[in-house]
């Protein structure tokens, strides 16, 4: 009997680190600094870093400059370290796409940058590609040309990759949260079956170019027009899309508006857009001191902040907030959690560790 109670010890202990190591949630940072950086922050808690972001040089992939190319050379070697993190890059971004609309337009372009991309990924040791266009078919950077033969190219395009690709590299790509894109820029049902995973970008919800303040990246709606991570997740859901594909976004800053009126304490009240806050810097702005006051919506599931002396409102991710999408992601069986940006994030109780704790439940 004693014999027979260490064996199972042993074997319940051995599975339960094989169960932790395994990670059966994605954790996905994205991550624009240096490989000097990155040491600073909890690595080990996260499946995915997504370094962001390369430049299209002409139909291929590129570096900006040779300081990003030693970076994900050494990035590359965290795996060393730990060989189930995986490291991949993405390309376009914000304001990184004004050519997509042409440069995938055409059978033989999206043929050779998915044959580069290969070359690429191969060349430096990097587990897959992450696309981030924004947005095909549709309105998205100002001044970016958009086509609505876009979508259909961006169907083509994600074929062409994943058969160069076959199943040695990783393919995602970041998607818009809200229902326009959902409906406008993706062929849902032709694009899924080819990639790995969906990061869905429910942040910006209320972006910077709004005049109305509002939750940037709530779980859920209270009203008919407003965006959250639920409404993008059922829609997914509604059309077929395997939960586990689907990673849902979470916000590692503030957005904060000025001018706006002490009503509802500064909630859904016209103001216009001051700036962003990394998350490891809210002890300092949020302080006591600075006279914002502290409110959560249950509704939507979402923090806010309002000085009203200073009349400006903020809008963010914190642990409660953390705690509510880590239950969701839970519920829903989805397949994990990404986050802009590490570079934002605390070296210790940071987001990173809100997102391990809550997904540990």
């Amino acid at each position: 009997m004693k014999y027979f109670l260490l064996a199972a010890f042993i074997f319940i202990s051995r599975s339960f680190t094989l169960a932790q190591s395994q990670k059966p949630y994605k954790v996905i940072a994205y991550y624009t600094g240096s490989s000097d950086a990155i040491c600073r922050f909890p690595v080990q808690k996260l499946t995915h870093i997504i370094y962001s972001f390369l430049r299209f040089q002409n139909d291929t992939l590129g570096f900006f400059n040779e300081q990003q190319r030693y970076s994900l050379q050494q990035l590359a070697m965290l795996k060393k370290e730990d060989p189930k993190l995986k490291i991949m890059v993405s390309i376009g971004g914000w304001g990184g796409c004004a050519s997509c609309s042409d440069l995938f337009a055409t059978e033989e372009q999206r043929n050779v940058f998915a044959r580069t991309t290969v070359e690429f990924l191969k060349q430096n040791e990097i587990d897959g590609l992450d696309l981030d266009w924004e947005y095909p078919a549709m309105e998205g950077y100002p001044g970016h040309k958009y086509d609505t033969a876009d979508k259909a190219h961006f169907t083509e395009l994600v074929k062409a990759l994943r058969k160069a690709m076959g199943d040695r590299y990783l393919l995602s790509f970041a998607a818009g949260g809200f229902i326009n894109y959902l409906e406008r820029s993706v062929d849902w049902d032709a694009v899924m079956p080819q990639v790995d995973f969906v990061n869905l970008m429910t942040y910006d919800l209320v972006g910077g170019y709004s005049m109305v303040t509002g939750h940037h990246t709530p779980l859920a709606d209270d009203s008919p027009g407003q965006e959250s991570v639920k409404k993008c997740v059922d829609w997914l859901l509604n059309k077929k899309i395997p939960p586990g594909k689907l990673v849902i976004g979470a916000a590692c800053y503030a957005r904060v508006w000025e001018n706006v009126a002490d009503t509802n304490h500064g909630l859904y009240q016209p103001g216009k857009f001051l700036r962003g806050v990394s998350f490891k810097d809210f002890d300092d702005y949020f302080s006591d001191s600075t006279g914002f006051i502290y409110y959560w919506d249950e509704k939507t599931k979402a923090p806010w902040r309002y000085n009203a002396s200073k009349k400006l409102f903020a809008t963010f991710d914190d642990e409660h907030s953390i705690q509510e999408k880590t239950k969701f992601i839970l519920r829903k069986k989805l397949g994990g959690i990404m986050f802009w940006q590490l570079m934002d994030d605390k070296a210790s109780e940071g987001m990173v560790d809100l997102i391990e704790r809550g997904l540990k439940r």
